[in-house]
């Protein structure tokens, strides 16, 4: 059993991992000050609600955007699960090859997200992940991520929208039936989606006009479905992609002995 955690700067998402199924996933809102406690407290709640017991978790792996989160949460996992979890970033052996100006700055959850999309899906990638921000990481056929784009997100933007706008609603972000507004709820889902789809696919045909030649897109993340749905440019919709990422990244660290089944702190 490997327990898989995302910790992204609005959620953190946890998920169970049985072999080759996902057996479980569960989200909860990031703040900064919550203490090892309340995360164990947590971890326990979800583990008994997916009727996994302690004594049958082999590993942790986590992949972190929020340095913050980290001393607590991980002090979490030692304390409950006596395990030393494994932590995405420098130094880490993940079957992707960086090549950036500056490796170190890549955020660990875009690592496994180019991870899981090019060993499931193949090269070259484009992956797509519809998060806080947006980003758009490109994967050749050799397994080397060699460029990437940062956005704005869809809830972000929408955020933006009515948090600075006096009479403007907070409203649900979805396809409106018409572009042909009449209302202003329908007005706002029809310029924030259309907007933000039309920036999408002119992003992914620039990727294509610079790369020169055809690659696969794999779209993630809460609101990528929503895209997905609405556009022939992403080839394929994957929710799961960062635990079957993390799940590809722990497997090839055991194949190198870097990580040895059940090791306890």
């Amino acid at each position: 059993m490997l327990i898989a955690v995302d910790i992204g700067n609005t959620n953190i998402v946890i998920g169970f991992i049985d072999g080759d199924d996902i057996i479980g996933t569960y989200r909860l809102t990031t703040k900064t000050r919550r203490t090892s406690d309340e995360y164990a407290m947590m971890l326990s709640t979800f583990m008994t609600m997916s009727h996994i017991r302690p004594e049958e978790v082999d590993d942790v792996i986590i992949s972190s955007v929020v340095p913050k989160v980290m001393y607590a949460f991980r002090s979490s996992i030692k304390k409950f699960l006596d395990l030393d979890p494994i932590i995405i970033g420098p130094g880490i052996r993940c079957g992707i090859n960086l090549r950036l100006d500056d490796p170190k700055t890549v955020g660990a959850d875009r690592i496994a997200d180019c991870a899981g999309a090019y060993y499931l899906y193949g090269g070259p990638v484009l992956v797509i992940d519809f998060g806080t921000a947006t980003t758009y990481d490109y994967v050749d056929e050799n397994g080397t991520f060699s460029a990437g784009v940062i956005g704005v997100g869809l809830e972000t933007s929408a955020n933006s929208l009515w948090s600075h706008t006096a009479q403007l609603p907070e409203i649900e972000i979805e396809q409106p039936e018409t572009i042909l507004a009449t209302n202003t709820k329908t007005a706002m889902q029809a310029g924030i989606y259309y907007q933000y789809l039309g920036g999408v696919e002119y992003t992914i045909a620039q990727f294509r006009k610079e790369i020169g030649h055809d690659f696969k897109v794999v779209a993630t993340g809460g609101l990528g479905r929503v895209l997905y749905n609405a556009t022939d440019s992403i080839d394929v919709y994957d929710r799961q992609l960062i635990f079957k990422g993390l799940a590809i990244i722990y497997a090839r660290l055991q194949k190198q002995g870097a990580r040895g089944k059940g090791r306890r702190s």
